[in-house]
């Protein structure tokens, strides 16, 4: 459904006014049940996980592009006829408090977060969960009944990695956590209470839509939910500056086959009731006389290095 703008005050548009407010869009948006995803690749990103456009706003430029992903947005379950709101750029800048230069917003629902321990079970490949070997054109009967062809087992034999961003506030550094652990293959990521919002429009446009791909919920009670990770079979290990830990590398050579990595806040690092309960205490050496990296450097190294 197009829908033309021509007043900035419209009252169907309070989903994007103020965008570039962050103190009231991070509490706004999760009291609405929505989130604003920026640009065409991100909304697009978006859908294909499955979430829904509550609206989509652009200027009329961009209707032609934007087509195939409105379409799919409204052919979803419940997806209904979606307003598309069309205005003229000024009138969007406007609007938004700021220059619209990647195509498009929508303003989507946000999916419920699952409870931590689903996410866990997930993270961990569930349970019963089997491997299957398909065999293409394969005309040697002694190949067929080799031993070289693997076993099928009930019993998943697949590692698991797990992050926790602990008080993260930057929604920049959130995102490019996400990036780097979508990249690296991290299974999911656990946000702690005084962490920034992932579906924050910044966290999300900085991800690349990241924010989608790797499932993520909020932990609730922290540091006390520690001993739900170790409950559930996991390592927890804390990046820290602080003496006697050891070496990533050390870490990586324990192998541990479940292990969650905990990357504190861009201040202080992880707070001292964290440390106080940690499985270890792993540090990144530092050359040249650099004595740390920014967090979201710091989640690329460790998730490549115990991927």
């Amino acid at each position: 459904m197009l829908i033309t703008i021509t007043d900035a005050d419209d009252e169907r548009l309070t989903d994007y006014t103020n965008l570039t407010d962050v103190k009231l869009r991070s509490k706004q948006e999760p009291e609405k049940g929505l989130y604003i995803a920026e640009s065409s690749q991100v909304i697009r990103r978006a859908v294909a996980a499955g979430h829904r456009p509550r609206s989509f706003l652009m200027a009329e430029k961009w209707l032609p592009s934007m087509e195939p992903v409105i379409a799919e947005a409204c052919g979803q379950p419940d997806g209904g006829d979606v307003p598309v709101f069309v205005a003229e750029e000024p009138l969007l800048r406007e609007i938004t408090g700021f220059h619209l230069h990647r195509g498009a917003l929508a303003a989507m629902h946000r999916p419920p977060l699952l409870p931590v321990d689903e996410l866990l079970a997930a993270a961990r490949g569930g349970q019963g969960a089997r491997r299957v070997a398909i065999l293409e054109d394969i005309v040697d009967h002694t190949n067929v009944g080799g031993r070289n062809i693997p076993q099928v087992s009930d019993e998943p034999k697949r590692r698991s990695r797990i992050a926790i961003l602990e008080g993260l506030v930057d929604h920049t550094n959130v995102g490019a956590c996400f990036r780097s652990a979508a990249a690296m293959g991290v299974d999911a990521i656990l946000v702690t209470p005084t962490c920034a919002d992932p579906f924050y429009r910044r966290s999300v446009r900085v991800s690349m839509g990241a924010v989608f791909q790797v499932p993520w919920t909020r932990i609730e009670s922290w540091p006390a939910s520690v001993q739900e990770l170790k409950d559930a079979g996991y390592v927890v290990a804390g990046m820290t500056l602080g003496e006697g830990a050891v070496t990533l590398d050390e870490l990586v050579a324990e192998d541990h086959r479940n292990l969650a990595l905990v990357l504190g806040s861009e201040g202080h690092g992880l707070s001292d009731q964290t440390d106080q309960v940690l499985d270890r205490r792993v540090t990144i050496p530092m050359m040249h006389g650099v004595d740390s990296l920014n967090v979201a450097a710091a989640s690329a190294v460790t998730f490549y290095a115990t991927r």
